[in-house]
C-alpha cells in the first residue's frame, strides 16, 4: 500500500462509519458483514465500536473465491436450503436486540457472471423470504444501518483496468472511497453535517410541492411516474424509533421517495452498469404500462434481470425514485464503479421492487396491504438501476396539471 497516510485515513474511515454512519450509542450491538481481505478495516471498526461503548460486536465474514465455489458446485437444492438456526439468529438480532447493521461491500462486481442465473435467482428469492424480518426492520428504519465500501482487488481491477499493478488499482479505489466519503476532510463528521443540510434543502422543496407525478425525458427515455399522496422525499439522514440519526449509505448524493407503483407508463434506458447478486448487467431497457413493468431486456445479463423482475413477487413494480444531479462529485469523477452504492450517487435512479415505508406519511405503521392501497410497492427485492445523464429533463406535474421543471440537462432546476 503506497497511498499516503493510508493507515491514518483507514482509522478515520472506521471512526466515521461507526460514529456517523450507524451513530453508535453506549450499549448498542453491532453486526458487521465484511470480506476477509478487509480484516484490517474490520479490526479498526471493532475497536472504534467498543471505544464508543458497544456492548457486543458481531462480525460475519465472507470470501469471494469461496462464495463463487459454493455457487458453482452446490446444487440449487443445497444452495437454497437455509437452516432454521440461521433464520432464528437473524430474527433474534432484529427483534430482541435491534442490532445496528454495518455492511461493508468490496466484492468483485462480476463474481458470479459464470454461474447459472437460475441458481442466483433462486437463492436471492429464498433468502429474501427467509430473512424477511431483517429486511422489513431495515426498510422501516426500526434499526440503524449503514452500507459502505472497501477496496477489494477484484473490484479495483474492474474500475481501474488501465493501471499496471493490483497495488495501484487498490490504492486508486481507496483514494476514491476516502474522497467521496469525506475522509480527507479535517473533520469528516462536520463535513457530513454540512453535506446533509444541502440535500435536506432540496428534499424540503420537493416535499412542499407534493407533485402528483414526474415526467422523465432523455435519449431512449420517456417515462411518467405517479407519486402517492402524502409522499415524503428523504435525503442523507434517517432516524430509528428512538430518534437516533444514522446515515444509511456512505457515500450518498440523493434525495428519494416512492412512486405510486399503480401509475407508471413509458420507457426508460439505463445509463450505467448494474452489479446485481454478483452479475454485471448492462444496457437495460424497461417498458411500463398501466403500472407494471411489461418488458425488460439487457444487452448483458438479460436472463438475470428478467428473473429479478418476473420471478419475484412485486418485481414488476417500482419502489424508489431518486434524484441525483449530474454535477455530483461521483458523476464528475467520470468513473464507473460497477457497484450501486457509488453509481447510484452519480445518477438519477429507480429501484425495482419494494418501497421504503418511511417515504409516505404513517407508512411504518401500515401493513403491507395498507401500503399497497396507497400505491406503495411491496416485494422481497429492492434493486436500483441508474438512468440519469447530463441530457435528462424531469418535470413535476401538480394535480391541476401545472408543470414545474425539476431537472434540466441533468441538474437541479427547482
Amino acid at each position: 500500500m503506497v497511498l499516503p497516510n493510508f493507515e491514518a485515513n483507514l482509522k478515520k474511515y472506521a471512526r466515521l462509519l461507526v460514529a456517523k454512519g450507524i451513530n453508535l450509542q453506549p450499549g448498542d450491538w453491532v453486526k458487521m458483514t465484511i470480506n476477509v481481505d478487509q480484516a484490517p478495516l474490520a479490526r479498526y471498526i471493532t475497536k472504534e465500536a467498543y471505544a464508543l461503548g458497544a456492548e457486543k460486536v458481531i462480525v460475519k465474514w465472507s470470501d469471494d473465491e469461496i462464495t463463487q465455489q459454493h455457487y458453482l458446485h452446490q446444487s440449487k437444492e443445497v444452495l437454497t436450503d437455509i437452516k432454521d438456526y440461521e433464520i432464528q439468529e437473524s430474527e433474534d438480532h432484529v427483534l430482541n436486540h435491534r442490532v445496528s447493521r454495518l455492511s461493508v461491500l468490496s466484492s468483485d462486481p462480476g463474481l458470479l457472471n459464470e454461474v447459472d442465473p437460475e441458481k442466483v435467482a433462486a437463492f436471492q428469492n429464498i433468502a429474501g423470504k427467509a430473512f424477511k424480518a431483517q429486511r422489513v426492520a431495515t426498510q422501516n428504519d426500526d434499526l440503524k444501518w449503514t452500507v459502505a465500501a472497501a477496496a477489494g482487488a477484484g473490484w479495483a481491477a474492474k474500475v481501474f483496468p488501465d493501471l499496471q499493478t493490483t497495488e495501484e488499482q487498490v490504492d486508486a479505489l481507496w483514494d476514491q472511497i476516502f474522497k467521496t466519503c469525506r475522509v480527507y476532510e479535517e473533520d469528516p463528521v462536520a463535513a457530513w453535517d454540512a453535506h446533509k443540510e444541502l440535500l435536506k434543502e432540496k428534499a424540503a422543496k420537493l416535499n412542499d410541492a407534493q407533485f402528483d407525478a414526474l415526467h422523465y425525458k432523455a435519449p431512449g427515455t420517456d417515462l411518467k411516474l405517479g407519486l402517492p399522496k402524502n409522499h415524503i422525499w428523504a435525503s442523507a439522514e434517517s432516524f430509528n424509533p428512538k430518534g437516533e440519526e444514522f446515515i444509511a449509505n456512505m457515500p450518498t448524493e440523493e434525495v428519494f421517495t416512492a412512486p405510486d407503483t399503480r401509475r407508471m407508463d413509458g420507457v426508460v434506458r439505463s445509463t450505467k452498469p448494474l452489479s446485481y447478486a454478483g452479475t454485471l448487467i448492462e444496457g437495460i431497457e424497461v417498458h411500463f404500462k398501466d403500472g407494471k413493468i411489461v418488458d425488460i431486456s439487457a444487452e448483458k445479463g438479460d436472463a438475470t434481470i428478467k428473473k429479478l423482475v418476473f420471478d419475484n413477487e412485486g418485481g414488476t413494480g417500482l419502489g424508489e425514485v431518486a434524484l441525483v444531479p449530474d454535477p455530483s462529485p461521483i458523476s464528475q469523477s467520470g468513473i464507473t464503479f460497477f457497484t450501486t452504492l457509488f453509481d447510484e450517487n452519480a445518477s438519477n435512479h429507480l429501484a425495482i421492487g419494494a418501497a421504503y415505508p418511511t417515504t409516505i406519511q404513517g407508512g411504518t405503521k401500515m401493513s403491507e396491504e395498507e401500503l399497497q392501497k396507497h400505491g406503495m410497492n411491496t416485494s422481497i427485492v429492492h434493486v436500483d438501476f441508474m438512468i440519469g445523464s447530463d441530457q435528462m429533463d424531469i418535470d413535476g406535474i401538480k394535480e391541476d396539471g401545472t408543470v414545474i421543471p425539476i431537472f434540466r440537462k441533468g441538474d437541479w432546476a427547482i
